[in-house]
């Protein structure tokens, strides 16, 4: 069989273009700090796997968690003894305050086909930087006995950095706190 030489050059090529195309697949992990692309894991993997692993299961102040976006921030609902009840804005590892510029966050609430807003105002922890608040509460007794009433829908909205956020309030009647 008789080769061209455009076959030839082509023949002689393709072992080169293999290996150019493997080590643009592979990536080149000889640099320091550098990863393989195709084993590092993905950001949303990241986030999956601590969310299965390492997800808080109450907050810092031992209330229970609202996820806020998806997992972008959290909030921590808590009340005590005489109606106070207080929202606590939070990072994505719900860990750590985060100070926002809101005046006030709302909770919607609805039970028995009654639908009720509640607006908690900023009550400025000793560490927010002035301006911005991390806590917001309001004392109301009503509030504080529906959220551990069954049956109803609460839902937390809150603007961080312009962006609208709504997250569910759920309850855990199955671990201690404080009422």
């Amino acid at each position: 069989m008789r080769m061209d030489s455009s076959s030839r050059h082509f023949q002689a090529a393709a072992p080169v273009a293999s290996l150019i195309a493997t080590l643009l697949f592979v990536g080149c992990t000889d640099q320091p700090g550098a990863e393989n692309a195709a084993t590092k894991p993905s950001a949303s993997a990241e986030a999956h796997d601590d969310h299965d692993h390492g997800h808080a299961s109450e907050g810092p102040h031992h209330g229970s968690l609202i996820e806020l976006g998806n997992e972008e921030y959290h909030a921590e609902l808590v009340h005590s003894d005489d109606g106070t009840v207080t929202i606590y804005i939070l990072d994505g590892s719900a860990r750590n305050a985060v100070p926002i510029e809101a005046e006030d966050v709302t909770i919607n609430l609805t039970h028995d086909q009654a639908a009720e807003q509640f607006k908690l105002t900023a009550k400025p922890d000793t560490s927010d930087p002035p301006g911005k608040s991390s806590r917001f509460e309001l004392r109301d007794e009503h509030l504080a006995s529906d959220l551990d009433a069954e049956g109803i829908n609460a839902r937390l909205v809150v603007t961080i950095d312009g962006k609208q956020f709504s997250g569910k309030i759920t309850h855990d009647h199955g671990h201690d706190h404080k009422h």
